[in-house]
């Protein structure tokens, strides 16, 4: 893989990974971890962030991988990366609560469960 497809591709597995494939990843939470209360209206968000991130994802995947030049590579890796930051911060989310949620998310398959059932189908 070329380095700029490594930067994108860091940041977008970062970004939907956990979520979408944690679920053989992690065993169960025992009794005395209790599921994390996260509202309602955060995993709401997190879920549309989530749609959104797989949108650009596509996108910036077929534009870096038809593009000969590394300059314009360059700049659309940059461009995937504010996109993907404004794919969280447009649903009411900052990246840091976007990433918090999401590493809960991988640990706890009840925060997981809600998440994939709030996403689009076929995302």
């Amino acid at each position: 893989m070329r380095p700029w497809t490594n930067i994108l591709a860091a940041v977008i597995l970062a970004a939907t990974v956990p979520a979408a494939n944690a679920q053989v990843q992690s065993p169960a939470p025992s009794p005395s971890q209790p599921s994390q209360n996260i509202p309602d209206q955060k995993l709401d968000a997190t879920a549309a962030a989530l749609d959104q991130i797989a949108d650009v994802k596509q996108s910036y995947t077929q534009q870096i991988e038809s593009t000969a030049s590394e300059n314009d590579k360059q700049r659309l890796v940059d461009e995937a990366n504010k996109a993907l930051v404004k794919a969280v911060t447009d649903q009411g989310l900052s990246v840091e609560e976007y990433t918090s949620i999401m590493v809960v998310a991988q640990s706890d398959p009840v925060v997981r469960q809600k998440i994939l059932q709030r996403m689009k189908p076929g995302k």
